[in-house]
């Protein structure tokens, strides 16, 4: 695994730990973005979109609604039987036992 995919996986698992965290299990991607920023990812809006994106696509972690220039991504049940090691989504980094 190349050190950008290591990043992808580490992003993406950080966004589903922040959705399942809400009570609706949604934020916006401005906010994820900010986030990211306090796990030391600065990182695009538009890398954001692309993590997303890839992870409705993909694995149908979470479901997207776009709304004005940010998208709102919705923890699915896929994406939360992830966080709770229930199940695991290929392309998005194992959480640790600790929720």
């Amino acid at each position: 695994m190349d050190y950008q995919e290591h990043i992808n996986k580490d992003v993406r698992l950080i966004i589903l730990k922040a959705l399942y965290s809400q009570d609706d299990y949604s934020l916006n991607s401005s906010i994820l973005q900010t986030l990211l920023e306090n796990y030391g990812h600065t990182e695009s809006r538009d890398y954001v979109h692309n993590q997303l994106r890839w992870m409705e696509r993909n694995v149908q972690a979470v479901k997207l609604t776009q709304a004005g220039t940010v998208l709102v991504a919705t923890l699915t049940s896929a994406g939360r039987d992830h966080v709770e090691r229930r199940a695991r989504l290929e392309g998005i980094k194992r959480p640790s036992p600790e929720v």
